[in-house]
């Protein structure tokens, strides 16, 4: 496989074309063992927020290699065959609205585009993606050297009250959804409930109906983003294990985003995985100073919405975000911090209920942990801790496989 994706990277010009039968670039820094056996997994991660980037005015190149330092993103094709990345759930993620007919219509109207743009991505880019639609798909696609792309839906408010949408964005592709994001919506209680507050203590009663249908249709049952109620209802009503998707532990960190241990037991209990969230803020606390705090409220003021910059504008803004960093750095978590909360989880429910779901290009990713490239240093590490290849497999791809198969099984028990 590491021959295999160095040829691509060649033909990418990532690479020069004498290098085509040596590894592919490592920037993790791990050792060259460590880089082979991490090639070997099929890995998955199950958050992927690239395809934000997509309906953007200028538009994102997938197959050109970007820069995390410059533009801030985290995934594109040479960076996935770098750091190993075999492929993942790329993700329709909608902001909440008001909860009215006309706020439900104009966001399912994006999410439709959004979920087109995905497979126009995979359209322009045949020998170097493919769409997923069940499990066995992504055993098949990973041994054609080709990257996995299954399509998620983070934030079901855009079904608006109209369950039946469900069944469109399963024919679209969609295999794992959640109900909510931050805000209560017509679904679900949220952990970020916004003005509605925690109006259903958990599920809404088409929210019941939401859990029933998925599991009808065969599609992962996502709760990050979910109030601890609504997760813990989720557990108990779903016919299949759930997923969180990219989440963290209260038991490291105590956040509205992070699971507590009896609720992480219980879904693990179930088949369910969770899959570890890098978005610093989850993982400690991140005061930033004043100063800094002021000068992103400036930039914030002067270039309003940067997804429609373009060009020589774009670039300024890019040079001015980069002076500001440099001038007033961040204060970020680190890939200790990280390792702290995975090393957590799987010794509160074990390696078969853990996996990564890091929340690439959507908030995640810590200092020496900043985009796919940085994969191999996750399996390096648990290495060192004295897991094994299989514990590795089951955390980089096969834990997520196994919910895709529950759910298809499921789905089938139903026709009989």
């Amino acid at each position: 496989m590491a021959f295999r994706n160095s040829f691509k990277l060649a033909l990418l010009g990532a690479v020069s074309l004498s290098a085509c039968s040596t590894m592919a670039p490592n920037p993790s820094g791990v050792s060259a063992e460590v880089m082979a056996m991490h090639q070997r997994f099929m890995t998955l991660d199950t958050h992927l927020d690239t395809p934000a980037f997509f309906d953007t005015t200028r538009g994102y190149d997938i197959m050109k290699r970007h820069s995390y330092e410059r533009e801030g993103t985290q995934v594109d094709y040479p960076r996935m065959v770098e750091g190993g990345l075999d492929g993942g759930f790329w993700a329709i993620y909608m902001g909440q609205g008001p909860l009215t007919p006309e706020g439900y219509q104009q966001v399912r109207d994006k999410a439709l585009i959004r979920a087109t743009s995905i497979h126009k991505m995979v359209a322009a880019n045949p020998d170097e993606f493919e769409i997923a639609l069940v499990s066995a798909d992504a055993e098949r696609i990973n041994a054609a050297g080709k990257k996995i792309v299954y399509l998620s839906m983070e934030n079901s408010y855009e079904l608006g009250d109209d369950i039946s949408l469900l069944d469109s964005f399963y024919k679209l592709g969609v295999r794992m959804a959640g109900p909510v994001h931050n805000g209560t919506n017509q679904l679900a209680d949220s952990t970020n409930p916004g003005a509605v507050g925690a109006k259903w203590g958990g599920l809404s009663p088409m929210g019941r109906e939401y859990v029933k249908r998925a599991n009808e249709l065969g599609i992962i049952l996502d709760g990050s983003h979910s109030a601890d109620t609504t997760i813990d209802q989720m557990i108990d009503l779903s016919a299949t294990p759930i997923i969180l998707s990219h989440h963290g532990c209260d038991g490291v960190h105590e956040h509205p985003r992070n699971l507590p241990d009896a609720l992480l037991k219980k879904m693990a209990a179930k088949g369910g995985v969770i899959h570890m969230n890098a978005l610093g803020a989850f993982l400690k606390d991140l005061p930033q100073t004043k100063e800094r705090m002021g000068a992103m409220g400036a930039m914030r003021a002067k270039w309003g919405d940067t997804d429609q910059l373009t060009g020589e504008k774009y670039e300024q803004f890019l040079d001015e975000r980069s002076a500001l960093n440099k001038q007033f750095p961040e204060n970020r978590a680190t890939f200790e911090d990280y390792m702290e909360q995975i090393l957590y989880a799987i010794k509160l429910v074990g390696v078969d209920h853990v996996g990564f779901g890091a929340d690439w290009d959507g908030g995640g990713g810590v200092a020496g942990y900043d985009d796919v490239t940085m994969l191999p240093k996750i399996t390096e590490r648990l290495l060192k801790e004295g897991y094994t290849e299989a514990d590795l497999q089951k955390m980089w791809g096969g834990n997520v496989v196994r919910l895709l198969k529950a759910a298809e099984d499921y789905k089938a028990s139903l026709k009989k």
